[in-house]
This record gives structure tokens, sequence and C-alpha cells, in this order.
């Protein structure tokens, strides 16, 4: 019996250089928007940049109110001091066009939050869907 000693060799793959996912760097923006939606149980602050890409956010929820405090005007603020302190710091940001949905108490002490924070408001916006009547709702034309 003869033994096969040849070793069949394939040829060697390369592997890919594969780019380490990492944090991105903290990105300086000098103007972005602030986005609040007030209801009546919780209220949610958002700063973006101009394209809308999300810098920092926080919630009445997020800073530890539970219950019926999250709807609270003091509950907003404090919502809104976080997320004004972590942009002015992080990015930099110092203009901001504020952008207002919803009908809850946190809509105006979370404005003021960010302006005794130092970041001067250009425009406030509301964005609070308004009903119309809608379409015809199913069911309705009975004889």
């Amino acid at each position: 019996m003869a033994e096969d000693t040849s070793v069949k060799t394939t040829p060697e793959v390369e592997p890919k250089a594969v780019k380490a996912k990492g944090k991105k760097g903290k990105r300086i923006v000098q103007a972005g928007e602030v986005h609040i939606q007030a209801t009546f149980n919780n209220t949610i602050v958002s700063v973006s940049d101009k394209k809308g890409e999300v810098l920092a956010a926080s919630s009445a929820g997020a800073n530890g109110f539970r219950g019926s405090k999250k709807g609270t005007a003091y509950a907003a603020q404090i919502a809104a001091e976080k997320v004004a302190e972590i942009a002015k710091r992080d990015h930099g940001m110092n203009n901001v066009d504020v952008f207002v949905k919803g009908i809850g108490l946190g809509r105006d002490s979370a404005i003021r939050a960010f302006s005794a924070a130092g970041i001067s408001i250009n425009s406030i916006t509301d964005k609070t869907p308004i009903k119309h009547g809608g379409c015809r709702p199913k069911g309705e034309r009975k004889p």
C-alpha cells in the first residue's frame, strides 16, 4: 500500500481588516434643535443637531420621578436642565430652536430651564397635532 504523502494546500486567505467599533468622538455643534414632548404623564426632552441626529435626551422618568410626579412642571425642569448641561458641556451648543409637542405641564418650565442654562433660544415652534375630524369612522352610515 502506497501512502499518499502529498498534502493539498489551499491558497491562504488573508483576514479582512476589521474596523473596530468604538465610541464616536464628541461632535462640536454650535446650533441645534430642542424637541420637548410634554404629555400629562411624562415630559421627554431631546437635543439634536440641525439634521435631526440626537445628541442628548432625558425624561422625567429617567431622572427618578415615578407615577404622577413625572407629569409635573418641576420634573420637566429637572429633565431639561440635565439635557442642557450635557449639550453645553459635551457638544458646545449655545443656540437652539425649540419645538414643543403636547399639552402637558412641562412645556414652559422646560423652555425656561434651557434659557437659565445659558443657551440662547432663537425660536419656539408649537408642533402639537390638532384634530380635524379625520376620515369617516368604520360602520357609520347605516339606515
